[in-house]
């Protein structure tokens, strides 16, 4: 596990309890805001997911040599 996916994670939960006062609060400006950040915690674990795998590959093809 790399940062971008502990962070990714961090701002994904963030930002669904975000939106989820948002909803509470019936404020749709603080929904929004929620949801953004939830989609850039996802953009952000997707992106350590990709270097996890590069840097999985480039281990497997070390060990091969």
């Amino acid at each position: 596990m790399n940062k971008d996916q502990v962070v990714g994670k961090i701002k994904d939960l963030a930002g669904e309890a975000q939106a989820g006062v948002g909803k509470a609060i019936n404020s749709p400006s603080q929904v929004a805001k929620g949801k953004a950040l939830e989609a850039e915690g996802e953009i952000q674990k997707k992106a350590g997911d990709v270097k996890e795998a590069v840097k999985d590959a480039a281990d497997a093809a070390k060990k091969r040599l």
